[in-house]
């Protein structure tokens, strides 16, 4: 065998084996000790269970970087934080995937030692390792879509509840419990940050940072500076909502244009060669008969 073929194993193995050997030479007594030590003064009269962490997740952590562990975190923010798919679980399922990968490439490379074998057992190791993350990071992008969506009709029923003579908390309120999207909930958890003492400022904050919509970024911004300086609310939400509506209306003018160039490729490659074929055919094999 070549030397490239070696390297390629060594990259499968390699990873493999330092994982193997992370979860033996982890120290099971000290964490043991640990969560004694941190749980018995916390668990004795209270009725709580205080249980250590899975061998598997602590491995887990061990092995992904702290930077990385912060991106998946905010993906996760920005998809809403499903229950299905919290942090600590996502870490903990990724070197299981990878591993199964790995295993299922390693049976291809010994039923069949080709390096076309070798490389899909790379590539079933990378992508399923990296999986969650595509399926987080899509889900992300469909609830900023959503709230892009929702923001101007959600800001319009916030400035007719603050006309209305409500306060800017209590129109928050009410547009939220009247909303069913993801923006409803963004603004239901803004205004439960505030009831449990956080400062309105930092509350506010927070909800920009769970948020890539550049709208919603700079409403915040408009009421953050509103609440400084003493503005009136009522005159910042009224201009952001118009700001909004005329934002809406541009993005489908845009989106209109966008289509004539998206549909003359899907027209050229395959919808044009069907009519040559239907409209020319006849007449190309009469002329073939013709001739022959």
């Amino acid at each position: 065998m070549t030397l490239i073929p070696w390297l390629i194993i060594a990259a499968i193995i390699l990873p493999v084996g330092y994982f193997a050997w992370s979860l033996a030479s982890i120290d099971r007594k000290g964490i043991v000790a640990i969560q004694s030590n941190l749980g018995s003064g916390f668990a004795q009269g209270t009725g709580v269970d205080v249980r250590r962490p899975p061998l598997l997740l602590g491995v887990a952590r061990k092995l992904t970087p702290g930077s990385y562990e912060a991106k998946l975190d905010h993906w996760l923010a920005l998809a809403g934080r499903p229950k299905s798919m919290p942090l600590t679980k996502l870490i903990a399922l990724k070197p299981i995937l990878a591993v199964s990968g790995a295993g299922a490439g390693v049976l291809l490379i010994l039923a069949n030692p080709s390096p076309l074998s070798i490389g899909l057992c790379i590539f079933l190791t990378v992508f399923l390792y990296f999986i969650c993350d595509l399926l987080v990071y899509n889900t992300g992008l469909k609830r900023q879509e959503a709230i892009q969506v929702e923001f101007p009709n959600t800001l319009d029923q916030m400035l007719i509840s603050v006309e209305a003579g409500l306060g800017f908390e209590s129109a928050m309120e009410r547009a939220s419990a009247h909303g069913d999207g993801p923006l409803a909930h963004e603004l239901m958890r803004t205004l439960q940050d505030i009831q449990v003492g956080r400062p309105r400022q930092e509350a506010y904050e927070a909800l920009a940072e769970r948020s890539t919509v550049s709208d919603v970024r700079s409403f915040v911004l408009a009421v953050i500076q509103a609440d400084k300086y003493g503005i009136g609310i009522a005159n910042v939400l009224r201009a952001q909502a118009k700001q909004a509506r005329v934002k809406r209306r541009q993005n489908a003018e845009e989106k209109a244009m966008k289509l004539p160039v998206k549909v003359l490729f899907p027209l050229l490659f395959s919808i044009f060669p069907v009519l040559f074929i239907v409209l020319l055919g006849p007449a190309v094999i009469k002329i073939a008969e013709a001739f022959s």
